[in-house]
C-alpha cells in the first residue's frame, strides 16, 4: 500500500490522504476479498484506509500501530513533537547548547510507533474506536507491548466472524457514531486534524455532518484527558490509566450507547464494566482540564465559512489579543522574514501567514504553528497569536488560529490587503 511518510513527503502527507483512500478501494474491490483487517498508525494513513474501506463497504475491522512508549532526557519524560517544538524554542532562544538538543532528539523516540501525546495520530485511532471500527482498547496499546500482538491476533479472528455475519461499515458509521467520535475528539483535545478527517469520512458515509456540529458538542463536553499538548500525560499514561473505554465510560450520559461496532455489540456493551484507574490522567467531571472547548470553531470578517482554535494548547491572555498584523504571503516568504531585525516584530503583534491552504501551498500543509521570532525568543516569549489557511501537527500548541476558509488562494477575505 502506498506509504504515507509524514516526515519525508513535500508539501505534505495530506495531499495524497485521498490517494490511499483510492487505492484501499480499489485492491478491496478488484481482488476476491470477503473483508479487511486495515492496519495503520499515522496521521493520514488512518482516515485514508477507513475511507477506502468506506466505499468498497466490505466486512472491515481497524487494527491500530500504536504510540511509542514515553520519551525520556535525564529525569524528564519527553512527548513526541509537543516536547520538540518547546525545546526547540529553547534552543533558538540560546537556553541550550548542541549536546543537550542531540540528547533529546535521541531520548524523544525510544521504540516503534506513532507520536505519544495526543496528537493527530494519537486522536484518529481514539476516535476510529469510538466510531466503533476497532476491537474495545486498540486505540491506545503502545506498539511495543505484548498486549498489541494479542490484539492483532483479536482482529483476525474477529474478522472472519464479521464476515460471516455480513457486518459492514455503513451498518457502524451513522449519525450517532460520527456524534459519539466528536464529543470523544472533545474530551480529548484531540488534535484540530480531527475535524478535517471526521468531516471527510462523514462525507464518505453520506452521513451530513456541518462544521457547526463539532462547535456544539465541543461547548456541552468537558476535557478530561490530562495529555499533552493540552495537559501532562502521555498515551503510555492512558492506556495504563483505562484508554478509550474508560474514558468513554466516564461520558456516558453525552455518547449514544445503542451505535453498533465491530464486535457485533453495542458501544454501550463494549465500555460496560470499564474502570478509570487514574483520575490523575482520566479526570473526574467534576475536575476537567476544560470545562467546554477542546476545539472551537469560529466565524467572522476573515473566516465567514469557518476556522478553528484549540483553546486547550493556547495562552488565555491572548486569546482577547489585538494587535498589528505582520502578514506573510507565503511560507517561504514567512520563513525568510520572520527572524529580520528590519521586521520589527513584537510580542503584541498578529503574524497571518496566507497561501497555505489545500489550494495554495498546494495541500495545507502544517504550517499552522508559525515560529516565534528569534529575537522574541531571545527575550522570553513562547507564545503569539498566529492566523492561517493551513492545519497544524497534532502535537503542536500555541494560540493558533487555523483553516480559516475561504482560504486566501481562493480568494477568501485572508487575501485582501491588510491595513
Amino acid at each position: 500500500m502506498l506509504s504515507l511518510s509524514e516526515m519525508f513527503m513535500k508539501p505534505t502527507a495530506m495531499l495524497y490522504r485521498n490517494l490511499l483512500a483510492l487505492e484501499t478501494e480499489e485492491v478491496l474491490r478488484c481482488h476476491p476479498v470477503d473483508g479487511a483487517v486495515l492496519m495503520g498508525g499515522c496521521d493520514k494513513t488512518v482516515p485514508g484506509l477507513l475511507l477506502g474501506a468506506i466505499s468498497a463497504n466490505l466486512p472491515a475491522i481497524f487494527m491500530p500501530a500504536g504510540p511509542m512508549l514515553a520519551g525520556r532526557y535525564r529525569t524528564e519524560r519527553l512527548g513526541s513533537g509537543t516536547d520538540v517544538w518547546k525545546y526547540w524554542a529553547e534552543r533558538q532562544a540560546g537556553c541550550l547548547d548542541a549536546c543537550v538538543w542531540r540528547q533529546l532528539e535521541e531520548g524523544i523516540a525510544r521504540s516503534a510507533g506513532t507520536c505519544m501525546t495526543m496528537g493527530t495520530a494519537s486522536t484518529m485511532a481514539a476516535v476510529t474506536e469510538t466510531l466503533g471500527m476497532t476491537l474495545p482498547g486498540a486505540a491506545t496499546i503502545p506498539a511495543v507491548h505484548s498486549a498489541h500482538a494479542r490484539m492483532a491476533a483479536a482482529c483476525g479472528r474477529r474478522i472472519v466472524d464479521m464476515i460471516w455475519e455480513d457486518l459492514r461499515p455503513s451498518q457502524i458509521l451513522t449519525a450517532a457514531a460520527f456524534d459519539n467520535a466528536i464529543v470523544a475528539d472533545m474530551a480529548l483535545a484531540g488534535s484540530t486534524n480531527a475535524i478535517v478527517h471526521l468531516l471527510a469520512l462523514a462525507s464518505r458515509a453520506g452521513v451530513p455532518l456541518p462544521l457547526d456540529r463539532f462547535d456544539a458538542i465541543s461547548r456541552t463536553t468537558p476535557v478530561i484527558t490530562n495529555l499533552r499538548p493540552a495537559g501532562e500525560f502521555l498515551m503510555e499514561d492512558f492506556h495504563d490509566a483505562g484508554g478509550v473505554p474508560a474514558l468513554l465510560s466516564r461520558l456516558r450520559q453525552l455518547l449514544s450507547l445503542d451505535c453498533l461496532t465491530v464486535t457485533g455489540q453495542t458501544l454501550g456493551d463494549n465500555i460496560a464494566g470499564a474502570e478509570v484507574i487514574d483520575e490523575r490522567v482520566i479526570l473526574p467531571l467534576d475536575q476537567p482540564l476544560s470545562r467546554a472547548g477542546g476545539t472551537c470553531v469560529l466565524r467572522g470578517s476573515l473566516a465567514p465559512d469557518g476556522c478553528v482554535i484549540k483553546p486547550t494548547a493556547a495562552e488565555p491572555r491572548l486569546l482577547k489579543h489585538t494587535g498589528r498584523a505582520i502578514v506573510f504571503e507565503s511560507y517561504p516568504d514567512m520563513k525568510a522574514r520572520i527572524d529580520e531585525p528590519a521586521e520589527g516584530i513584537t510580542a503584541e503583534d498578529v503574524l497571518i501567514l496566507r497561501n497555505a491552504g489545500p489550494l495554495g501551498a498546494p495541500g495545507m500543509p502544517e504550517w499552522g504553528m508559525l515560529p516565534i521570532p528569534k529575537p522574541l525568543l531571545e527575550q522570553g516569549v513562547r507564545d503569539m497569536v498566529r492566523i492561517s489557511d493551513a492545519r497544524m501537527s497534532g502535537t503542536s500548541y500555541g494560540t493558533c488560529v487555523l483553516h480559516v476558509a475561504p482560504e486566501a488562494a481562493a480568494g477568501g477575505p485572508l487575501a485582501r490587503p491588510f491595513g
